[in-house]
């Protein structure tokens, strides 16, 4: 109490005080008058900027690897693609072949047994014409 006490009494003593000291004076007896003057420190630890320049590179680093990666798959996946277009050309062209050689097979049979070869009479060879 008497701590508490003392500047009250310097203010009373003191009539000639300036508006800093007062200011000063009033800052040191807040303190006094039901308030904790225990200040409170964060015990937090913070990173270095060495320790966040090293955290931005590696960052960096990974970030790099990931888009090689995709890269990588997406040219894999084109290397796919074009082959199997090359074989599906490949596959086109057969069919079409297969397709002209049926017809022409199909067509000898139908030829041989339709209406009108049937109805065709054979001719024998006559004998030769000479000049």
């Amino acid at each position: 109490m008497a701590s508490g006490l003392a500047p009250t009494l310097m203010r009373a003593k003191n009539k000639n005080m300036t508006y800093s000291s007062s200011v000063a004076m009033n800052r040191r007896s807040s303190y006094r008058k039901n308030q904790n003057s225990v200040s409170f420190v964060s015990n937090a630890k913070t990173l270095g900027p060495v320790s966040n320049t090293i955290i931005l590179i590696v960052l960096a680093c990974l970030i790099g690897l990931l888009y090689l990666t995709q890269v990588t798959k997406t040219n894999s996946y084109g290397y796919t693609i074009n082959s199997l277009k090359e074989q599906q050309s490949q596959l086109q062209d057969q069919k079409a072949n297969l397709e002209v050689t049926a017809a022409r097979l199909q067509s000898l049979n139908r030829v041989a047994s339709s209406d009108v070869a049937n109805s065709l009479v054979s001719v024998a060879p006559s004998g030769s014409i000479s000049q």
